[in-house]
């Protein structure tokens, strides 16, 4: 399986955000989408997403040498800031996404089984979660989309404000799961991406180009990547 991308742009008034951007991502890789803050790794992921309309190009599927259009379950979103309803439980919330994707969801499990799959300890299964902490509230917006098995999944920084050991819970999970998927990890931490993914893709300029692994062996190189993640944007 393949998710290509073919001359996607995105224009904000006069300043291009992306530029005419093409890339084949594969199934079974981690991706590590690196850019600063501000270079359009979340415009990127809100266009796949379709919560933003581009400004040229496609996007689309690839199964077995053939292309399909992008479903709506493809697609699966993590944000950096997590989006749970906070007037429910996380009982009453995993409940509620479960009946309303009765349908779609493959294999489904007892509650407490997806729980403990997290390591969401049962005397927090019926607090509200406006009371769970941020990295919580992450692992709760990471398990609705374990469960959904989307084709691509999209992260959008989602390990930059959490503790150590709850980062690394994240990152051993990411790694089990990546077999089938498409995984899409944005970041401006190059050690991060380093410890994570499989492909590191770097966003600069509006446009996506590949980082070979043994260049940054090489501290010029390294210093390039460095350079084009501190950097700020004079268009």
């Amino acid at each position: 399986m393949k998710f290509i991308i073919e001359h996607l742009s995105k224009n904000f008034e006069k300043k291009e955000v992306l530029r005419d951007i093409d890339f084949t991502f594969e199934s079974g890789k981690i991706y590590g989408l690196l850019g600063r803050n501000g270079a359009g790794k979340t415009t990127l992921f809100n266009c796949l997403n379709r919560d933003m309309k581009t400004d040229g190009g496609r996007f689309y599927m690839e199964d077995g040498g053939l292309p399909r259009e992008v479903a709506a379950e493809d697609i699966g979103y993590v944000l950096s800031t997590p989006t749970v309803p906070e007037f429910l439980t996380g009982r009453e919330f995993l409940r509620f996404f479960l009946d309303i994707n009765e349908k779609s969801i493959q294999d489904p499990r007892p509650l407490d089984e997806y729980f403990d799959y997290m390591s969401i300890e049962p005397e927090d299964r019926n607090k509200l979660l406006k009371d769970y902490s941020h990295g919580m509230k992450n692992k709760m917006q990471m398990l609705i989309n374990i469960i959904a098995r989307p084709s691509v999944l999209l992260l959008d920084e989602p390990l930059t404000s959490l503790d150590v050991v709850v980062a690394e819970e994240m990152k051993q999970l990411l790694r089990s799961l990546k077999n089938g998927r498409i995984t899409i990890f944005s970041t401006h931490i190059m050690d991060l991406a380093l410890d994570l993914c499989d492909e590191i893709v770097l966003l600069n300029h509006g446009v996506l180009e590949v980082v070979d692994r043994a260049d940054l062996d090489s501290s010029e190189f390294k210093d390039k990547i460095i350079a084009a993640l501190r950097e700020e944007s004079h268009d």
